[in-house]
């Protein structure tokens, strides 16, 4: 499955954080980029590892991300 996930500079301690829309609750953190993304590919295993030992159906990505370029 495809999830989109969102990357943001922690700017308090360094590093970045996650988040995964459209698993609530779901996202991680890492010292680079490439650590933050790798943990967020693990929570997202757990996330829907937990919900189906539980029952839960598995959301599909449904959220559309798109660029715009407006003048500043």
């Amino acid at each position: 499955m495809n999830y989109i996930i969102i990357l943001h500079p922690d700017e308090k301690e360094g590093g970045y954080w996650t988040e995964v829309p459209a698993l609530p609750g779901c996202g991680s953190q890492g010292e680079t980029l490439e650590e933050a993304i790798d943990m967020t590919r693990d929570a997202i295993e757990g996330y829907i590892a937990s919900l189906k030992k539980h029952g839960d159906p598995v959301p599909a990505e449904q959220n559309i991300v798109m660029t715009l370029t407006v003048a500043a």
